[in-house]
């Protein structure tokens, strides 16, 4: 194994095994589940639950009987005897061995506790979990091992979670050679150890040795992999760094902000700047919120287009409105139907659901509401087929004509008026060449390149940024870079009013990978970090005018840098580095 790409797995364990020493906990050995128990673990389950079941149900028999027959309940016969004690063994049992499992599955998020049954035969064979490592000791009599059955046994789950430990015990390397083999899958190794950084440990150094090449360089220590654990990332083994910088001060609507922004692209966060100063020494920038609404388009086909069109009319009448939102908000409290739009293609038809999500993102939220209202309509329309939650009407992640003219999410228009000698000294140009230069490259030029949406210089450049570090999904760029400038000459053609209308951003502060540490200070550093208490979306509301700003900074500054000629000097100064790559690069 190369020792590079082994190191993490080495260090792991050494912070394992201090761990271990500082609590004076024995290290788990090879000891096997018969050592502790006189039968594999799901076989002495199984043997219980029998118990309790029949017992219970030969006691509730006998105790008819007698109260048909009045006879006193207190006096007992020798099966009876034997079926209480039986019954109390069994429920002494079960409440040990599953009652702690459940306190700590509500406390872990109701994690799995254990293994499936041939998955318990898999592991055992391999040195996996068994009752012996959870409790280690010396070897048990059968005796002896029948009365520590009896009593509570704390579950597998419970001890991992108050010690810290791994189920699998220190020596990781079976299970490594079966995610390898194919016998374990990688998928299930968060489940099944119950240890997440564990898991990427593993999951790592398995892939390593399958692909043959090295992961040196991917970070692996220093991230909680318990956070994105079923709710942002799947089978992780490790992190990628991206820088954060920030710009501004951004002067928007009387208040400032700086702007946090994670890219690689060098350059960017100084235009950015530069562009908020001039904002800044012209009086700041106003912004307004044209539209809150996310919106999901399922599709759904008739036998005929008359059929078709009958769902259409009786959708869009007014006097069906308010039952289809009743039917739609059960889904939230902050979910709230707005409208629905349809479009017909042959006896297909497209609805396009719209709702205000409060301050999440809300594309779950819609598509609740959505099939709620779909399952009322086949009541009516029983003929009605669903193909599709999602049509492509919406329209999500993709260029579309109807987010541009519609809006999707927050539609947003900012605007500043930049003083001419601010363009003249903070941006090296003047106001007459910025005019000229967005009509010709801004407008014509996109409209000769066929674009839609893209009447801009850079605008994806500003969102993606501010989207990765604020943990937005970085995929939805697509339609929320939709963002047309606008440049004229005001007060007699001495200065400047600038504007971008972006009809389409769509963002969310709670959710998703808004909860992750990095992602939720960034927001944190805005104010707008989680829901807002007082007025729900006011918080998701407002990051979208900041961006909306901030792409107007962005825009300002390029453009400037066009008209001046300085694009290509400025990207050589801080896009280009002096080191020799090819010295530090690393070699596989």
């Amino acid at each position: 194994m190369d020792k590079a790409a082994g190191e993490p797995l080495k260090q792991y364990h050494r912070q394992r095994h201090h761990h271990n020493d500082h609590h004076n906990l024995p290290t788990p050995t090879s000891l096997r589940a018969s050592d502790a128990l006189p039968l594999p673990l799901y076989l002495t389950n199984g043997l219980f639950f029998g118990m309790f079941f029949s017992v219970a149900y030969f006691l509730l028999h006998r105790w008819r009987e007698k109260i048909r027959n009045s006879t006193p309940l207190h006096i007992l016969t020798f099966p009876e005897i034997a079926g209480i004690v039986c019954l109390s063994a069994s429920v002494v049992y079960l409440l040990g061995f599953f009652g702690i499992g459940i306190a700590q599955s509500l406390i872990a998020r109701g994690s799995q506790d254990s293994w499936d049954v041939e998955e318990d035969h898999m592991v055992e064979k391999k040195g996996g979990l068994c009752a012996a490592e959870i409790c280690p000791g010396p070897a048990k009599s059968p005796a002896a091992s029948l009365a520590s059955t009896l009593a509570p046994v704390p579950s597998a789950r419970a001890i991992s979670t108050m010690f810290q430990k791994p189920l699998l015990g220190s020596d990781d390397e079976e299970v490594i050679k079966g995610v390898v083999s194919g016998d374990i899958p990688s998928y299930s190794l968060e489940s099944k150890l119950g240890d997440c950084t564990r898991a990427a440990v593993i999951r790592r150094e398995a892939l390593q040795r399958m692909t043959g090449r090295s992961l040196e360089g991917l970070p692996l220590d220093g991230f909680d992999y318990e956070s994105i654990l079923g709710q942002c990332c799947e089978m992780p083994v490790g992190y990628v760094q991206i820088p954060v910088g920030v710009a501004g001060p951004l002067l928007l609507d009387g208040k400032e902000y700086t702007v946090p922004m994670a890219t690689t692209e060098g350059c960017l966060v100084a235009s950015t700047n530069r562009g908020c100063k001039a904002i800044y020494a012209s009086g700041g920038a106003g912004s307004v919120l044209l539209r809150d609404g996310m919106t999901r388009a399922p599709i759904v086909r008739f036998g005929t287009a008359k059929r078709a069109a009958e769902l259409k009319f009786f959708i869009e009448d007014p006097a069906n409105f308010d039952t289809l939102c009743v039917v739609f908000n059960r889904s939230s409290r902050f979910g709230r139907l707005q409208n629905i739009k349809c479009a017909i293609a042959g006896k297909n038809l497209y609805m396009r659901f719209s709702c205000s999500t409060g301050d999440a993102m809300g594309m779950n939220m819609v598509s609740k509401g959505v099939q709620n209202v779909l399952d009322y309509l086949q009541t009516d329309f029983p003929d009605m087929e669903i193909i599709g939650i999602s049509g492509n009407f919406c329209s999500d992640k993709k260029p579309a004509a109807v987010n541009w003219i519609e809006g999707r999410g927050k539609s947003v228009v900012c605007e500043a008026i930049i003083k001419e000698e601010v363009v003249r000294k903070v941006l090296k140009t003047n106001v007459a060449t910025l005019v000229e230069l967005n009509m010709l490259k801004n407008l014509t030029g996109s409209a000769m390149a066929g674009a839609l949406g893209g009447f801009n210089a850079h605008a994806s450049n500003i969102v993606t940024a501010v989207y990765i570090a604020t943990g937005q999904d970085p995929a939805q760029n697509v339609e929320s870079s939709h963002c047309i400038t606008m440049m004229e000459a005001v007060n007699g053609g001495e200065d400047l009013h600038i504007s971008v209308t972006m009809p389409s951003i769509e963002v969310g502060t709670v959710g998703g990978g808004t909860q992750l540490a990095s992602q939720s200070a960034c927001l944190n550093l805005l104010g707008v970090k989680g829901a807002s208490k007082d007025s729900p979306g006011s918080n998701s509301r407002l990051l979208s005018t900041i961006i909306a700003g901030s792409v107007l900074a962005g825009e300002l500054s390029l453009m400037s840098a066009i008209a001046a000629g300085q694009l290509i000097k400025s990207h050589m100064k801080y896009n280009r580095s002096s080191k020799d790559v090819s010295e530090i690069a690393p070699s596989n």
